[in-house]
């Protein structure tokens, strides 16, 4: 095949795509929560099926993403990240015509299949296209156009179920997605296939994918006895995995990426600790703010926006440093920063100030988002080329792990401190008792993360040079 130099990539259209991707994933995945009250009165969903709605996206998107991570790889980035656009338009229009709340479930997971297609393969395409001097610039735009998504799913979600109904958000997401085939198919014709002759390991994947969902669903229902069952049986099946991938010639997730790779393991750790050490602060506050503080919902929303806005500006301006200073240094500062935020939050009480919560979301906000996009430039600079779809994908894992964790340990707080009972004027003070405990287990999980993030002898500004190399194939 015709080959082209990194010089003739149409760096503008990658930047566009995988940016305008990165911003959609997230918000789709949150906007949605603010229309399922409409969703399920249309289609009389119980509680646990509007649940579903969000959950089946979500459960879709994370148990593909280290499959098609391999398969990038093997088949071709840009080829996977296309067919991905294509499965997300498809299946935005017809969650929109969806008949039923059946129906939309069974098209949100199309959805999230579609996603995590392109979700896999936006950093190795970016880390691919553009030279090591560069690297950390785009990677921060990147991380910052995923925490404004999540910032601005409940504002644009609310204000386009208000005015033009749920489905719309479904159109609008639809249309957007479209607009980033038609660019994909006319402007980026660069292909890379670095692992191209490998086989893929489909045993591997049948094994994971479902051990992996058992986990995850495990985690979410905790403390349910079923749900223990579940997440036993999850971690027993990825043990499994784990063993049959160090025996097989090309496993879909390459074990000694993190027995051999100090830098890639000790930065999927850190991103796995900041993201369980984080996530579930949002849910745990916007309780807090709504019965300690008596706040709407609308109220305790824009407190709460404080934390992703300023990740979003930080990240930018990290990522750019990332390529100046080392990376190892500004993620472990930024998870430092992190602790001071979560140790604020561990001392607050019925009477706490809100300038002081929103004080403590700054800090949060601004450590986070030092942290991510030099931490995400390690991991992707820390891989050979043939690696770069296993390292994208091992990065989207870790935050939906971690994400699972932050919440399965808030749930459980909560659980171990006042039962399944609502929380009321009876058991206020239990609930904050609650979360002191939540919030100083996380600034524990930030500890650690400060020494995992910096662990590592080898220096990763050497080794993208490596990778910067990378000659894509011109798809025909």
């Amino acid at each position: 095949m015709e080959r082209q130099g990194n010089s003739q990539v149409n760096k503008l259209a990658i930047m566009v795509v995988t940016m305008v991707s990165n911003f959609f994933n997230p918000l789709m995945g949150s906007a949605v929560n603010v229309a399922l009250p409409k969703i399920g009165k249309e289609f009389g969903m119980d509680a646990v099926s509007m649940s579903w709605v969000t959950m089946a996206y979500l459960l879709s998107s994370a148990v593909f993403l280290v499959p098609f991570g391999k398969a990038s790889d093997i088949w071709g980035r840009r080829r996977i990240f296309f067919l991905g656009s294509i499965f997300f338009t498809l299946s935005a229009f017809v969650c929109a015509l969806s008949p039923t709340g059946f129906s939309l479930i069974g098209f949100r997971l199309f959805q999230g299949f579609g996603g995590a297609m392109m979700y896999c393969t936006s950093m190795a395409i970016i880390v691919s296209a553009f030279p090591p001097q560069e690297r950390g610039k785009v990677i921060g735009l990147n991380v910052s156009a995923v925490y404004l998504g999540l910032s601005t799913a409940p504002v644009l979600g609310g204000f386009l179920t208000e005015i033009f109904g749920w489905r719309s958000l479904f159109y609008v997401n639809g249309f957007v997605s479209l607009i980033i085939t038609i660019i994909i198919h006319f402007k980026i014709k660069a292909e890379w296939t670095e692992a191209k002759g490998e086989t893929f390991d489909y045993i591997g994947s049948i094994i994971f994918m479902p051990s992996f969902i058992a986990l995850m669903y495990g985690f979410s229902k905790l403390p349910d006895t079923n749900a223990v069952i579940l997440a036993i049986v999850g971690l027993i099946g990825i043990i499994v995995f784990v063993l049959i991938e160090m025996r097989v010639p090309y496993p879909i997730l390459n074990m000694k990426l993190f027995f051999e790779n100090a830098v890639f393991a000790s930065s999927n750790l850190s991103a796995f600790i900041n993201y369980a050490a984080t996530f579930a602060i949002s849910f745990v506050l916007s309780l807090y703010l709504q019965y300690a503080k008596h706040m709407t919902p609308k109220e305790a929303g824009m407190v709460l926006i404080t934390q992703p806005v300023l990740m979003a500006f930080v990240a930018i301006f990290s990522g750019r440093l990332s390529d100046r200073v080392h990376p190892r240094w500004l993620a472990s500062s930024g998870m430092a920063v992190s602790v001071g935020g979560l140790l604020m939050l561990s001392f607050i009480g019925a009477d706490t100030p809100i300038v002081y919560i929103i004080s403590a979301l700054a800090v949060l906000g601004f450590g986070f988002g030092m942290f991510s996009s030099p931490n995400t430039n390690m991991i992707m600079g820390s891989v050979e080329k043939k690696f770069l779809g296993v390292a994208s994908a091992t990065v989207g894992t870790m935050r939906t792990t971690g994400m699972m964790f932050s919440m399965a340990i808030a749930t459980l707080s909560v659980y171990l401190f006042i039962g399944k009972n609502p929380i009321s004027n009876d058991n206020l003070g239990n609930f904050i008792q609650s979360s002191h405990v939540i919030f100083i287990i996380f600034t524990i999980l930030c500890t650690i993360g400060v020494f995992t993030s910096f662990i590592g002898k080898k220096d990763t500004r050497r080794l993208p040079n490596k990778i910067s190399e990378t000659q894509p194939e011109k798809t025909k």
